[in-house]
């Protein structure tokens, strides 16, 4: 095993310093049962601190795997907040309903719509969310990118996740379909007007725009 250089003790202590309660590691050890993997525990914490930032109240999630990042946004979210989660996989859904009962979410908090993101999304309104949250394969990061900065409030922020694509990103070499459209993605968001963005080097990488 080589030695680690500066940079990946730094990314290692970030990703290491957030410590998860029981319920989310219960509702982690379910998504692994399930082979839907969840975002790291650095990540979560981001999202709520994103949601409490953000005084979010409407919130819209694409990928619910187990709960566990569903369960980091609605900590941060307001108590009459109301997060709308998307996921193709009914049984993706039904486990993340157990957390967030193991939770004591009252359902009233949740909608969870079992679909294909790029068919849902369409129909959700124009400019009344505060947050998307996009955690899903790389391959369709382009148009949930159009469609998440169309569904943003002024001053509202979209996080897509995977945005380093294992790494590839950075390397001009790699033109695999799911770097190139990571890449498209994030050359979206760079060339809108209306946005502030940024990457993070947290999980495979969260890029972040604000809605102007």
């Amino acid at each position: 095993m080589g030695v680690q250089t500066n940079a990946e003790r730094i990314l290692a202590h970030t990703e290491g310093v957030v410590r998860e309660d029981e319920a989310l590691e219960m509702a982690r050890e379910k998504a692994d049962d399930l082979g839907a993997t969840p975002v790291s525990p650095a990540v979560g914490s981001a999202l709520a601190m994103f949601a409490r930032m953000l005084d979010a109240k409407t919130v819209v999630e694409v990928g619910t795997g187990a709960g566990v990042s569903s369960l980091w946004l609605l900590r941060g979210m307001r108590d009459d907040g109301v997060l709308t989660t998307i996921d193709y996989e009914p049984e993706h859904q039904r486990v993340a309903k157990q957390s967030f009962r193991a939770s004591q979410i009252a359902p009233a908090r949740t909608r969870l719509i079992n679909g294909s993101a790029l068919d849902v999304l369409p129909r959700l309104a124009d400019e009344a969310y505060d947050l998307v949250f996009v955690d899903s394969g790389p391959a369709d990061h382009p148009h949930f990118v159009r469609e998440g900065v169309r569904l943003l409030r002024p001053g509202g922020t979209i996080v897509l996740h995977n945005a380093l694509a294992n790494g590839r990103v950075v390397d001009h070499a790699q033109r695999d379909p799911d770097t190139i459209a990571v890449r498209e993605a994030a050359k979206a968001l760079a060339e809108n007007e209306q946005l502030i963005r940024v990457l993070f080097p947290l999980g495979d990488g969260l890029l972040c725009a604000s809605k102007l």
